[in-house]
């Protein structure tokens, strides 16, 4: 695929409950180009689509995941944590849940997955490899995660697709000069940065920044951004990827839609 990528953040988050099927099928309905999630194991080794280690804020449920069986978490009301503006949860008891990662990628069999790799202990590498091997996803899946081990054993297991790059080669990045980097053989494999417009003093929506980016064969994807004219000053100094919550807004940026602001429900998350 070529062109800046538009990426669904949980989905289409500001306006369904993140990380459920219904919110990546309206992502998927808005034109993203890249559903972006999160993932956890499960007790009895069932990869879940989550972005936090419990249930407490999208499900009022204090349990972690990698400590409870798929069994419960499955019944777990994944529309509990989602907010409106009037302090209401709408989708209290509407049947959201917490989806498999198997059930995501044999839905959109096309559609292409950035996942979040969040459990570091136990390592959850094998399991999720298994399942992107099991549904031969792995070419349509780039790994991340904050955890720099983590990554080097989704390499060490034979993981051939893209991955992100861990915090601390962005502060090579910011930090070193362009020269140098070429030595450094993780800017030599498939990989892609994904940040914020700036972190402490170092801004990264830059030209300069992108370029050098570019220059290393790293592509640049900035999160998380839901206003269509801040999307489109990122696009406009070579940005690859906008990860939003708000696709309906920002698919503007792309030429896909109007500017038609959030969702009609003008709905929030809730932290």
């Amino acid at each position: 695929m070529t062109g800046p990528l538009l990426y669904g953040h949980r989905g289409a988050c500001a306006e369904l409950p993140e990380n459920t099927m219904p919110a990546f099928e309206r992502a998927v309905a808005l034109g993203v180009d890249v559903i972006e999630s999160d993932v956890h194991l499960t007790r009895d080794g069932v990869v879940v689509m989550s972005h936090d280690e419990t249930g407490r804020r999208m499900a009022g449920h204090e349990e972690a995941i990698a400590a409870t069986d798929y069994a419960t978490v499955q019944g777990w009301d994944a529309g509990w944590g989602f907010v409106d503006d009037d302090g209401q949860r709408p989708f209290t008891g509407q049947g959201f849940c917490v989806p498999r990662l198997e059930d995501a990628l044999t839905a959109w069999p096309d559609m292409r997955f950035n996942l979040d790799v969040k459990q570091a202990a136990p390592s959850m590498v094998g399991p999720l490899l298994r399942v992107l091997r099991a549904h031969d996803a792995e070419e349509r899946v780039t790994l991340a995660s904050f955890h720099t081990p983590t990554l080097h054993a989704l390499r060490a297991a034979g993981f051939p697709g893209t991955i992100v790059l861990g915090r601390r080669h962005i502060v090579w990045l910011a930090t070193l000069p362009r020269f140098a980097l070429g030595w450094f053989p993780v800017f030599k494999d498939r990989v892609r940065a994904q940040i914020p417009t700036g972190a402490g003093p170092f801004r990264f929506g830059t030209t300069a920044f992108v370029d050098k980016c570019h220059a290393l064969g790293v592509a640049v994807d900035f999160w998380t951004i839901n206003d269509a004219d801040e999307a489109r000053a990122l696009l406009d100094v070579g940005a690859d990827g906008i990860m939003t919550d708000d696709p309906r807004a920002v698919r503007a940026a792309f030429g896909r839609g109007d500017d038609a602001q959030s969702s009609a429900s003008g709905a929030r998350l809730v932290s």
